[in-house]
């Protein structure tokens, strides 16, 4: 991948569901042991502090209600840089208001949300989010426009009222092809598959180097062959440093990808790693039942 896309990262570049109403804003680890003051004691006897490295988006005690109906309640938790986070609960959970919520979409009522070190509410820099939300494989078949037409908008965040220059037309050659639609640019939006239009919206986002994707159901209605090749395709931009946050209703396939999950049901029930997810109790009591992971037959 050439030094264009290795940028893939930083316009939320998605299409905004129709029942949404926001609005248009949208550390190093290491295995030394650490002095009690942060610091880190190098073998020449040099004391240096260590730089920690912020979260993504950092949640600090968060509730959220729309009228007297809570959505979201007493939620603390962070996205680290680099994580694969599926985000799971069930129907009218909050999931999407938490997630509209880390965007910068909608405030909070209470508690704090940063987002890239800054108040999610106040933060300007949406090139790098690439927000795909949901039915937006539905809406993207009204477009009258091309799939690279759709790729190349990611750019406009860059380049303001400029002409696009060489090296714009190049990155979003290099987007396309990062999510294997070459054969497909100069097809309309709307004579795609709903796999195809995710593809389209992921690429519009690679455009714009994003730093974190946030996709809403982005598999609703998309057939069980395209479903695993997506996932392999955010697989492999998750490799490659992008930041995803994935709200999906198939625990099943979620939990063979992501390294992150957070259980939700108006309040927090798990965040932490997929394993310790899958032994603990937390969707049993999230979703108010017995409620298993099942294998299905995604062939």
């Amino acid at each position: 991948m050439s030094e264009h896309m290795n940028g893939v990262r930083r316009a939320i570049t998605g299409v905004l569901s129709a029942d949404s109403s926001p609005d248009s804003r949208v550390g190093s680890i290491t295995d030394r042991e650490q002095p009690a003051d942060g610091s880190t004691q190098h073998s020449a006897g040099r004391t240096s502090v260590e730089t920690t490295v912020k979260p993504v988006i950092d949640i600090d005690d968060v509730t959220f209600a729309y009228g007297e109906k809570t959505a979201v309640e007493n939620i603390s938790m962070s996205v680290e840089q680099g994580d694969f986070l599926g985000l799971i609960g069930p129907n009218g959970s909050g999931k999407t208001t938490l997630l509209h919520l880390m965007l910068g979409l909608q405030r909070p009522d209470s508690g704090s949300i940063e987002l890239f070190g800054e108040p999610a509410e106040a933060f300007e820099d949406g090139e790098r989010i690439g927000y795909v939300a949901q039915r937006s494989t539905d809406r993207g078949g009204t477009m009258p426009i091309t799939v690279r037409e759709a790729v190349t908008m990611g750019r406009f965040a860059h380049v303001g009222h400029s002409r696009l220059s060489e090296n714009d037309y190049e990155i979003v050659d290099e987007a396309i092809e990062t999510v294997d639609i070459a054969d497909l640019a100069d097809r309309q939006i709307n004579q795609l598959s709903g796999g195809q239009r995710q593809r389209a919206f992921i690429a519009r986002a690679l455009a714009s180097e994003a730093d974190l994707l946030a996709l809403d159901e982005p598999t609703v209605g998309v057939d069980a062959e395209s479903r695993d090749q997506f996932y392999g395709l955010l697989d492999d931009l998750n490799t490659q440093g992008i930041s995803i946050i994935l709200i999906e209703h198939d625990i099943d396939i979620l939990t063979k990808h992501v390294n992150k999950i957070a259980c939700i049901n108006k309040e927090l029930y798990h965040h932490g790693d997929t394993v310790s997810f899958l032994e603990s109790e937390a969707l049993a009591e999230a979703y108010g039942a017995a409620h298993g992971v099942v294998e299905h037959d995604h062939s």
